[in-house]
Protein backbone atom coordinates (compact mmCIF):
# COMPACT_ATOMS: atom_id res chain seq x y z
CA UNK A 1 0.00 0.00 0.00
CA UNK A 2 1.37 3.91 -0.75
CA UNK A 3 2.32 6.25 2.13
CA UNK A 4 1.39 9.65 2.01
CA UNK A 5 4.71 10.31 1.05
CA UNK A 6 4.05 8.15 -2.34
CA UNK A 7 1.35 10.12 -3.42
CA UNK A 8 0.93 13.45 -5.70
CA UNK A 9 -2.83 14.54 -5.61
CA UNK A 10 -3.86 16.25 -8.71
CA UNK A 11 -7.81 16.18 -7.45
CA UNK A 12 -9.44 19.60 -8.42
CA UNK A 13 -11.38 19.14 -5.01
CA UNK A 14 -10.89 18.22 -2.15
CA UNK A 15 -7.57 19.19 -2.69
CA UNK A 16 -4.66 17.56 -0.67
CA UNK A 17 -3.59 19.33 2.44
CA UNK A 18 -0.06 19.73 3.56
CA UNK A 19 1.13 17.01 6.19
CA UNK A 20 2.30 19.00 8.79
CA UNK A 21 -1.24 21.15 9.04
CA UNK A 22 -3.08 17.76 9.02
CA UNK A 23 -0.57 15.94 12.07
CA UNK A 24 -1.27 19.19 13.94
CA UNK A 25 -5.10 19.17 13.29
CA UNK A 26 -5.41 15.10 14.22
CA UNK A 27 -3.64 16.39 17.55
CA UNK A 28 -5.44 19.16 18.12
CA UNK A 29 -8.85 16.89 17.79
CA UNK A 30 -7.87 15.36 20.32
CA UNK A 31 -6.61 17.49 22.50
CA UNK A 32 -6.62 21.48 21.89
CA UNK A 33 -4.29 23.23 23.59
CA UNK A 34 -4.23 20.92 26.61
CA UNK A 35 -7.99 21.91 27.60
CA UNK A 36 -8.55 17.94 27.26
CA UNK A 37 -11.35 18.56 25.49
CA UNK A 38 -10.64 18.18 20.90
CA UNK A 39 -11.33 21.44 19.31
CA UNK A 40 -13.99 19.65 16.92
CA UNK A 41 -15.80 19.45 20.84
CA UNK A 42 -15.32 23.13 22.35
CA UNK A 43 -18.30 25.54 21.84
CA UNK A 44 -18.44 27.92 18.43
CA UNK A 45 -19.48 30.45 21.20
CA UNK A 46 -16.13 29.93 23.42
CA UNK A 47 -13.05 31.86 23.91
CA UNK A 48 -11.47 29.52 22.14
CA UNK A 49 -13.22 29.42 18.98
CA UNK A 50 -13.75 33.29 18.54
CA UNK A 51 -9.40 33.47 18.89
CA UNK A 52 -9.30 30.91 15.90
CA UNK A 53 -11.45 32.93 14.14
CA UNK A 54 -9.61 36.35 14.67
CA UNK A 55 -5.98 34.72 13.92
CA UNK A 56 -7.39 33.55 10.85
CA UNK A 57 -9.33 37.05 9.46
CA UNK A 58 -5.90 38.65 10.55
CA UNK A 59 -3.78 36.28 9.31
CA UNK A 60 -5.79 35.82 5.90
CA UNK A 61 -5.68 40.11 5.31
CA UNK A 62 -1.95 39.91 6.01
CA UNK A 63 -1.13 37.35 3.33
CA UNK A 64 -3.60 39.00 0.90
CA UNK A 65 -3.20 42.37 1.73
CA UNK A 66 -6.73 43.21 2.08
CA UNK A 67 -7.28 46.43 3.49
CA UNK A 68 -9.15 47.88 6.69
CA UNK A 69 -12.67 48.79 5.11
CA UNK A 70 -13.00 45.13 4.21
CA UNK A 71 -14.53 42.67 6.10
CA UNK A 72 -13.73 38.95 6.47
CA UNK A 73 -16.95 36.47 6.86
CA UNK A 74 -16.88 32.76 7.49
CA UNK A 75 -19.75 31.41 6.06
CA UNK A 76 -21.78 27.68 5.37
CA UNK A 77 -22.88 26.68 1.83
CA UNK A 78 -20.04 26.71 -0.40
CA UNK A 79 -20.02 28.32 -3.42
CA UNK A 80 -22.99 27.12 -4.67
CA UNK A 81 -24.64 28.97 -1.67
CA UNK A 82 -22.94 32.20 -2.65
CA UNK A 83 -24.33 32.15 -6.12
CA UNK A 84 -27.55 32.66 -4.32
CA UNK A 85 -26.66 35.15 -1.57
CA UNK A 86 -24.77 37.36 -4.07
CA UNK A 87 -27.77 38.00 -5.54
CA UNK A 88 -29.94 38.27 -2.26
CA UNK A 89 -28.14 40.65 -0.72
CA UNK A 90 -26.25 42.99 -3.59
CA UNK A 91 -30.18 43.33 -5.06
CA UNK A 92 -30.76 44.40 -1.30
CA UNK A 93 -27.79 46.75 -1.24
CA UNK A 94 -29.53 47.93 -4.84
CA UNK A 95 -33.03 48.96 -3.41
CA UNK A 96 -31.42 50.87 -0.71
CA UNK A 97 -28.93 53.29 -2.42
CA UNK A 98 -32.12 53.46 -5.05
CA UNK A 99 -34.55 54.63 -2.30
CA UNK A 100 -31.63 56.92 -0.85
CA UNK A 101 -31.51 59.10 -4.46
CA UNK A 102 -35.62 58.99 -4.69
CA UNK A 103 -35.55 60.80 -1.02
CA UNK A 104 -33.05 63.16 -2.13
CA UNK A 105 -34.96 63.70 -5.26
CA UNK A 106 -37.98 63.79 -3.41
CA UNK A 107 -35.97 66.41 -1.18
CA UNK A 108 -37.05 64.48 2.22
CA UNK A 109 -34.23 64.41 4.44
CA UNK A 110 -35.69 61.70 6.90
CA UNK A 111 -37.46 58.57 5.56
CA UNK A 112 -40.22 58.84 8.26
CA UNK A 113 -41.30 62.03 6.99
CA UNK A 114 -42.03 60.59 2.68
CA UNK A 115 -45.08 59.70 1.58
CA UNK A 116 -44.28 55.56 1.95
CA UNK A 117 -47.01 55.03 -0.53
CA UNK A 118 -45.21 57.68 -3.17
CA UNK A 119 -41.85 56.07 -2.02
CA UNK A 120 -42.83 52.22 -2.51
CA UNK A 121 -44.20 53.17 -5.89
CA UNK A 122 -41.35 54.96 -7.04
CA UNK A 123 -38.93 52.20 -6.10
CA UNK A 124 -41.37 49.49 -7.73
CA UNK A 125 -40.62 52.04 -10.70
CA UNK A 126 -37.14 51.85 -9.94
CA UNK A 127 -36.72 48.17 -9.87
CA UNK A 128 -39.27 47.51 -13.21
CA UNK A 129 -36.84 49.92 -15.22
CA UNK A 130 -33.44 49.59 -13.86
CA UNK A 131 -32.25 46.80 -11.91
CA UNK A 132 -29.63 44.79 -13.64
CA UNK A 133 -27.40 41.80 -12.82
CA UNK A 134 -24.47 41.52 -14.93
CA UNK A 135 -22.94 38.05 -15.77
CA UNK A 136 -19.99 37.57 -17.37
CA UNK A 137 -19.97 33.38 -18.25
CA UNK A 138 -16.75 31.69 -19.02
CA UNK A 139 -17.05 28.45 -18.01
CA UNK A 140 -19.15 25.45 -16.09
CA UNK A 141 -19.01 27.76 -12.39
CA UNK A 142 -20.17 31.11 -13.66
CA UNK A 143 -23.14 29.49 -16.01
CA UNK A 144 -24.48 28.27 -12.89
CA UNK A 145 -24.41 31.32 -10.65
CA UNK A 146 -25.98 32.93 -13.85
CA UNK A 147 -28.89 30.70 -14.39
CA UNK A 148 -29.17 30.84 -10.42
CA UNK A 149 -30.13 33.91 -10.74
CA UNK A 150 -32.48 33.87 -13.56
CA UNK A 151 -34.17 31.42 -11.42
CA UNK A 152 -34.48 33.70 -8.47
CA UNK A 153 -35.38 36.79 -10.14
CA UNK A 154 -36.43 36.02 -13.82
CA UNK A 155 -34.50 36.71 -17.00
CA UNK A 156 -36.00 40.46 -17.37
CA UNK A 157 -33.42 41.53 -14.77
CA UNK A 158 -30.00 39.66 -15.42
CA UNK A 159 -27.65 40.48 -18.11
CA UNK A 160 -25.65 37.96 -20.17
CA UNK A 161 -22.53 40.70 -20.77
CA UNK A 162 -20.64 37.95 -22.50
CA UNK A 163 -20.76 33.69 -23.50
CA UNK A 164 -17.54 32.34 -24.30
CA UNK A 165 -19.09 29.79 -26.44
CA UNK A 166 -20.21 32.02 -29.23
CA UNK A 167 -16.84 32.63 -29.73
CA UNK A 168 -15.77 29.28 -29.14
CA UNK A 169 -18.00 26.42 -31.43
CA UNK A 170 -20.39 26.21 -28.52
CA UNK A 171 -17.58 25.73 -26.17
CA UNK A 172 -15.54 27.23 -22.79
CA UNK A 173 -12.21 27.89 -23.57
CA UNK A 174 -11.57 30.99 -24.50
CA UNK A 175 -12.63 34.36 -22.88
CA UNK A 176 -14.48 36.94 -25.47
CA UNK A 177 -12.42 39.90 -26.26
CA UNK A 178 -13.92 42.92 -23.46
CA UNK A 179 -14.59 45.28 -26.51
CA UNK A 180 -17.62 42.46 -27.12
CA UNK A 181 -18.92 42.67 -23.50
CA UNK A 182 -22.37 43.83 -23.32
CA UNK A 183 -22.53 46.17 -19.98
CA UNK A 184 -25.18 47.13 -18.17
CA UNK A 185 -25.60 51.10 -17.23
CA UNK A 186 -25.36 50.51 -13.61
CA UNK A 187 -25.89 47.23 -12.63
CA UNK A 188 -26.41 46.48 -9.14
CA UNK A 189 -23.15 43.99 -9.84
CA UNK A 190 -21.28 42.31 -11.95
CA UNK A 191 -20.16 38.64 -11.61
CA UNK A 192 -17.23 36.47 -12.71
CA UNK A 193 -15.47 33.35 -12.11
CA UNK A 194 -11.81 34.23 -11.94
CA UNK A 195 -10.24 30.59 -12.55
CA UNK A 196 -13.05 28.06 -14.08
CA UNK A 197 -11.76 24.67 -12.88
CA UNK A 198 -13.82 22.51 -15.26
CA UNK A 199 -12.60 24.27 -18.24
CA UNK A 200 -8.99 25.21 -17.25
CA UNK A 201 -10.08 28.87 -17.80
CA UNK A 202 -8.24 31.53 -15.73
CA UNK A 203 -8.33 35.36 -16.53
CA UNK A 204 -5.21 36.33 -16.70
CA UNK A 205 -5.33 39.62 -14.85
CA UNK A 206 -8.52 41.90 -13.75
CA UNK A 207 -10.54 43.13 -16.75
CA UNK A 208 -9.82 46.67 -18.21
CA UNK A 209 -13.55 47.30 -18.46
CA UNK A 210 -14.59 46.54 -14.98
CA UNK A 211 -11.88 48.97 -13.37
CA UNK A 212 -12.52 51.76 -11.53
CA UNK A 213 -12.04 55.46 -13.18
CA UNK A 214 -9.49 57.78 -10.97
CA UNK A 215 -11.80 59.27 -8.31
CA UNK A 216 -12.34 55.47 -7.53
CA UNK A 217 -16.01 55.11 -8.63
CA UNK A 218 -16.75 51.93 -10.55
CA UNK A 219 -19.17 48.81 -10.49
CA UNK A 220 -19.62 47.04 -7.95
CA UNK A 221 -17.97 43.81 -9.36
CA UNK A 222 -18.07 40.18 -7.44
CA UNK A 223 -15.77 37.18 -8.10
CA UNK A 224 -15.68 33.61 -7.70
CA UNK A 225 -11.86 32.80 -6.85
CA UNK A 226 -12.80 29.59 -5.16
CA UNK A 227 -10.12 27.45 -7.17
CA UNK A 228 -7.20 30.27 -7.25
CA UNK A 229 -7.24 32.42 -4.19
CA UNK A 230 -4.11 32.67 -2.36
CA UNK A 231 -2.22 31.43 -5.52
CA UNK A 232 -1.45 35.18 -6.75
CA UNK A 233 -1.86 38.70 -5.55
CA UNK A 234 -5.01 40.55 -6.39
CA UNK A 235 -6.05 43.81 -6.48
CA UNK A 236 -8.53 43.67 -3.90
CA UNK A 237 -9.94 47.82 -4.07
CA UNK A 238 -11.05 46.53 -7.54
CA UNK A 239 -13.51 44.37 -5.94
CA UNK A 240 -16.51 44.80 -3.74
CA UNK A 241 -17.24 40.92 -2.75
CA UNK A 242 -14.50 38.05 -3.34
CA UNK A 243 -15.88 34.57 -2.22
CA UNK A 244 -13.62 31.05 -2.31
CA UNK A 245 -14.91 27.50 -1.10
CA UNK A 246 -11.81 26.68 1.19
CA UNK A 247 -10.85 23.20 -0.20
CA UNK A 248 -8.73 24.13 -3.00
CA UNK A 249 -6.12 26.02 -1.56
CA UNK A 250 -7.18 27.04 2.20
CA UNK A 251 -8.22 24.17 3.82
CA UNK A 252 -10.88 20.87 3.74
CA UNK A 253 -14.87 21.51 2.73
CA UNK A 254 -17.40 22.91 5.40
CA UNK A 255 -16.29 27.03 4.69
CA UNK A 256 -16.39 29.72 2.12
CA UNK A 257 -15.01 33.03 3.24
CA UNK A 258 -16.56 36.55 1.65
CA UNK A 259 -14.10 39.25 1.38
CA UNK A 260 -16.75 42.10 1.73
CA UNK A 261 -16.09 46.00 1.51
CA UNK A 262 -17.83 47.37 4.39
CA UNK A 263 -19.78 49.76 2.62
CA UNK A 264 -22.09 47.00 1.66
CA UNK A 265 -22.76 46.66 5.35
CA UNK A 266 -24.42 48.96 8.36
CA UNK A 267 -23.98 51.57 9.17
CA UNK A 268 -23.44 52.75 5.47
CA UNK A 269 -25.63 50.23 4.01
CA UNK A 270 -28.53 47.68 5.66
CA UNK A 271 -30.59 45.91 4.07
CA UNK A 272 -34.54 46.57 3.21
CA UNK A 273 -36.76 45.28 5.69
CA UNK A 274 -38.90 42.24 4.40
CA UNK A 275 -42.08 43.68 4.28
CA UNK A 276 -40.77 46.43 1.58
CA UNK A 277 -39.00 43.39 -0.25
CA UNK A 278 -42.70 41.92 -0.77
CA UNK A 279 -44.01 44.71 -1.82
CA UNK A 280 -41.61 45.15 -4.80
CA UNK A 281 -41.78 41.70 -6.31
CA UNK A 282 -38.13 40.66 -5.10
CA UNK A 283 -37.46 37.64 -3.13
CA UNK A 284 -36.33 38.12 0.66
CA UNK A 285 -32.74 35.67 1.06
CA UNK A 286 -32.44 33.10 4.10
CA UNK A 287 -31.47 34.53 7.08
CA UNK A 288 -27.87 32.38 7.01
CA UNK A 289 -26.83 33.96 3.54
CA UNK A 290 -27.01 37.41 5.06
CA UNK A 291 -23.93 39.13 5.32
CA UNK A 292 -25.29 41.60 7.38
CA UNK A 293 -26.06 39.42 9.95
CA UNK A 294 -22.67 37.41 9.48
CA UNK A 295 -20.99 40.37 9.64
CA UNK A 296 -22.59 41.44 13.12
CA UNK A 297 -22.23 38.17 14.66
CA UNK A 298 -18.41 37.70 13.74
CA UNK A 299 -19.74 34.57 11.50
CA UNK A 300 -21.37 32.88 14.34
CA UNK A 301 -24.80 33.28 14.04
CA UNK A 302 -25.57 29.82 13.71
CA UNK A 303 -22.72 26.87 14.56
CA UNK A 304 -19.79 26.96 12.58
CA UNK A 305 -17.34 24.12 12.29
CA UNK A 306 -14.71 25.84 13.72
CA UNK A 307 -12.78 22.67 13.08
CA UNK A 308 -12.51 23.82 9.32
CA UNK A 309 -11.52 27.57 10.27
CA UNK A 310 -8.58 26.35 12.24
CA UNK A 311 -7.34 24.01 9.26
CA UNK A 312 -7.89 27.32 7.30
CA UNK A 313 -5.47 29.28 10.17
CA UNK A 314 -2.69 26.58 10.38
CA UNK A 315 -2.67 26.48 6.14
CA UNK A 316 -1.75 30.12 6.36
CA UNK A 317 0.36 30.08 8.77
CA UNK A 318 2.33 27.76 7.31
CA UNK A 319 2.13 29.51 3.97
CA UNK A 320 3.58 32.59 5.63
CA UNK A 321 6.51 30.71 6.86
CA UNK A 322 7.26 29.39 3.66
CA UNK A 323 6.99 32.68 2.18
CA UNK A 324 7.98 35.90 4.07
CA UNK A 325 7.41 37.46 1.00
CA UNK A 326 3.57 36.37 1.29
CA UNK A 327 1.12 35.74 -1.79
CA UNK A 328 4.15 37.22 -4.62
CA UNK A 329 5.98 33.98 -3.58
CA UNK A 330 3.32 31.55 -3.56
CA UNK A 331 2.63 33.08 -7.60
CA UNK A 332 5.96 32.55 -8.68
CA UNK A 333 6.05 29.29 -7.43
CA UNK A 334 2.85 28.30 -8.87
CA UNK A 335 3.65 29.81 -12.26
CA UNK A 336 6.72 27.81 -12.12
CA UNK A 337 4.60 24.31 -11.58
CA UNK A 338 2.58 25.61 -14.22
CA UNK A 339 5.26 26.36 -16.95
CA UNK A 340 6.48 22.50 -16.46
CA UNK A 341 3.45 21.20 -16.74
CA UNK A 342 2.76 22.95 -19.93
CA UNK A 343 6.11 23.09 -21.24
CA UNK A 344 5.83 19.41 -21.16
CA UNK A 345 2.32 19.44 -22.78
CA UNK A 346 3.82 21.55 -25.65
CA UNK A 347 6.78 19.57 -25.99
CA UNK A 348 4.47 16.79 -27.20
CA UNK A 349 1.97 18.27 -28.96
CA UNK A 350 1.44 15.42 -31.48
CA UNK A 351 0.09 13.29 -28.28
CA UNK A 352 -1.66 16.14 -26.25
CA UNK A 353 -3.96 18.82 -26.82
CA UNK A 354 -3.70 21.17 -24.29
CA UNK A 355 -7.71 22.69 -24.09
CA UNK A 356 -8.21 26.22 -23.36
CA UNK A 357 -6.26 28.68 -25.40
CA UNK A 358 -3.03 29.85 -24.71
CA UNK A 359 -4.31 33.06 -23.38
CA UNK A 360 -6.43 32.05 -21.19
CA UNK A 361 -4.92 28.85 -20.35
CA UNK A 362 -5.59 28.70 -16.16
CA UNK A 363 -2.30 27.94 -14.16
CA UNK A 364 -4.17 26.19 -11.42
CA UNK A 365 -6.78 23.88 -13.60
CA UNK A 366 -4.25 22.04 -16.30
CA UNK A 367 -6.95 20.92 -18.69
CA UNK A 368 -5.45 18.63 -21.28
CA UNK A 369 -6.67 15.60 -23.87
CA UNK A 370 -4.01 12.49 -25.06
CA UNK A 371 -5.04 12.85 -28.89
CA UNK A 372 -2.81 10.08 -29.93
CA UNK A 373 -3.04 6.94 -31.42
CA UNK A 374 -6.94 4.92 -33.23
CA UNK A 375 -8.95 5.51 -29.75
CA UNK A 376 -8.10 8.17 -27.80
CA UNK A 377 -10.38 7.62 -24.84
CA UNK A 378 -8.54 4.14 -24.46
CA UNK A 379 -5.30 6.16 -24.56
CA UNK A 380 -6.62 8.71 -21.58
CA UNK A 381 -7.59 5.60 -19.56
CA UNK A 382 -4.01 4.36 -20.56
CA UNK A 383 -2.41 7.62 -19.14
CA UNK A 384 -4.08 7.81 -15.75
CA UNK A 385 -3.15 3.89 -15.36
CA UNK A 386 0.08 4.81 -15.88
CA UNK A 387 0.31 7.96 -13.72
CA UNK A 388 -2.04 5.81 -10.48
CA UNK A 389 0.90 3.76 -10.61
CA UNK A 390 3.84 6.62 -10.45
CA UNK A 391 1.87 8.03 -7.35
CA UNK A 392 0.04 10.86 -9.39
CA UNK A 393 -3.56 10.62 -8.38
CA UNK A 394 -6.52 12.92 -9.36
CA UNK A 395 -6.25 13.39 -12.74
CA UNK A 396 -9.39 12.27 -14.19
CA UNK A 397 -10.75 15.75 -15.84
CA UNK A 398 -15.12 16.58 -14.77
CA UNK A 399 -17.36 14.25 -15.66
CA UNK A 400 -18.83 16.62 -18.01
CA UNK A 401 -16.11 17.13 -20.13
CA UNK A 402 -13.63 14.33 -19.51
CA UNK A 403 -10.13 14.16 -20.16
CA UNK A 404 -7.52 15.05 -18.01
CA UNK A 405 -7.37 17.52 -15.22
CA UNK A 406 -4.13 18.63 -13.18
CA UNK A 407 -4.87 20.67 -10.24
CA UNK A 408 -2.19 22.69 -9.59
CA UNK A 409 -2.85 23.67 -6.26
CA UNK A 410 -0.64 25.37 -4.03
CA UNK A 411 -0.38 21.75 -2.20
CA UNK A 412 1.36 20.51 -5.17
CA UNK A 413 4.94 20.45 -4.68
CA UNK A 414 7.67 21.79 -7.34
CA UNK A 415 8.86 17.97 -7.04
CA UNK A 416 5.54 16.63 -7.83
CA UNK A 417 4.77 18.92 -10.81
CA UNK A 418 8.46 18.20 -11.92
CA UNK A 419 7.20 14.22 -11.44
CA UNK A 420 3.87 14.65 -13.97
CA UNK A 421 6.28 16.46 -16.46
CA UNK A 422 8.35 13.86 -17.01
CA UNK A 423 5.57 11.29 -16.99
CA UNK A 424 3.70 13.29 -19.53
CA UNK A 425 7.09 13.09 -21.75
CA UNK A 426 8.03 9.25 -21.00
CA UNK A 427 4.15 8.47 -21.87
CA UNK A 428 4.27 10.54 -25.06
CA UNK A 429 7.40 8.65 -25.99
CA UNK A 430 5.94 5.20 -26.04
CA UNK A 431 2.69 6.28 -27.25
Amino acid sequence: MPTRADITHFGAGPAALPTEVLEKAAQALLDYNGTGLGIAEHSHRSEHAANIINTAKADLASYLDIPDDYEILFLQGGGTGQFSAVVYNLVGAWVTRQKAQILKDLGVADEKDADQDKLTEELRKAVQEKLKLDYIVTGGWSDKAHKEAIRLLGPEYVNLVSDARASNDGKFGKIADESTWNLSKDPAFVYYCDNETVDGVEFPKFPEALAPSADGTGPIVVADMSSNILSRRIPIKNFSLIFFGAQKNLGCPGITIAILKKSLLPPTTSQPSPTLLRKLGLPIGPIVLSYEIAAKNNSLYNTLSIFDVYIAGQVLQRLMRVFPDKVDGQEAVAKKKAELIYGALEANSDVYRIVPDKSVRSTMNICFRVTKGDNPDESEKAFLKGASALGLTGLKGHRSVGGIRASNYNSIPLEGAQKLADFIESFAKAA
